[in-house]
């Protein structure tokens, strides 16, 4: 038996004062309403209806079965309504953390226009290049980079790619010259990258046709903060490497110099990451899409 449906059925053979029209109503065989009815009094040990040829009247305990199957009823379709609402428009607070350079020079000034598809949703938007637990911090979800997530609790959607440029300022290279393979940068000043979680410093990556490099530098400064480290190399601290999106309005004003031109570097893929136990509620939903829609559409984050 379904007790949801047999409610329902009983409700409307106490409202409607007969099977007939409770059939009609529900747009069910009598036979079905019947038999739901004998269930139900059977599942319940409970005579639920008087019966006669002409009349169906409800008893006692019927009664005050029937004020609870009410409010019961109406519960689950205030949660069937709420649900449906939420799903068209998404509320509440969502938590989020991103790498402070991809907050601040990509989804922050995007914003607006999030806000505008989901004026509900109140975001908190951690920023910073430190990797954050979220299942122990009671993150929604992350915006993370690499090739394999380390955590496996967590489920991850992969949304762009983050591309990089091997630069440095005019100061740097008018003093200590261009390098022309990337086998020289160990006769270079170079600024060193490195987790904040495993202090290990970033191997840098160098591909032309069949030829790889992987070049594992030592350096007499590095940083974990994305800015700092932009910062660096703007100072004539080094040879840097960094994403694309932070760079580029640097190169375009001179303040940075692309070299090793003809080398690629490898790109990094990015996901958004959410824990695998958490039902993805809409406002996560929604923001990974537009996330993703987001990137597909940035010239520098696009796969």
């Amino acid at each position: 038996m379904n007790k949801f449906q047999a409610m329902e059925v009983f409700v409307q053979v106490v409202e409607t004062g007969g099977f007939n029209r409770a059939a009609e109503n529900l747009k069910l065989p009598k036979a079905t309403v019947t038999t739901l009815i004998q269930s139900l009094e059977t599942s319940l040990s409970v005579k639920l209806l008087n019966r006669t040829t002409r009349h169906v009247s409800v008893t006692s305990d019927g009664a005050a079965y029937y004020e609870r199957c009410l409010q019961i009823l109406s519960d689950v379709r205030d949660a069937e309504e709420s649900l449906i609402q939420n799903r068209l428009n998404p509320s509440g607070r969502l938590r989020v953390d991103a790498p402070t350079g991809l907050a601040s020079d990509v989804i922050i000034p995007a914003l607006p226009d999030f806000f505008a598809l989901y004026p509900d949703i109140r975001l908190e938007l951690g920023c910073s290049d430190r990797p954050v637990d979220l299942v122990e911090e009671g993150v929604d979800c992350a915006i993370r980079g690499g090739r394999r997530l380390a955590d496996s609790r967590l489920i991850a959607r992969r949304v762009g790619t983050m591309n990089y440029v091997t630069c440095a300022s005019p100061t740097y290279l008018k003093l200590h010259g261009r390098p022309t393979h990337p086998d020289e940068l160990a006769h270079h000043r170079c600024v060193n990258y490195f987790s904040s979680r495993g202090g290990k410093p970033f191997d840098w990556y160098f591909t032309r046709g069949v030829e790889s490099v992987q070049v594992a530098l030592s350096s007499h400064i590095s940083l974990s903060d994305s800015y700092a480290y932009t910062s660096a190399g703007l100072s004539g601290l080094g040879i840097v490497q960094m994403a694309n999106f932070l760079m580029t309005p640097f190169i375009e004003d001179g303040r940075l110099i692309p070299i090793l031109e003809d080398w690629t570097n490898e790109p990094l893929p990015i996901h958004v990451v959410y824990p695998q136990n958490r039902h993805l509620s809409a406002k996560v939903r929604v923001f990974v899409e537009w996330i993703a829609d987001l990137f597909s559409n940035h010239p520098t984050m696009r796969d």
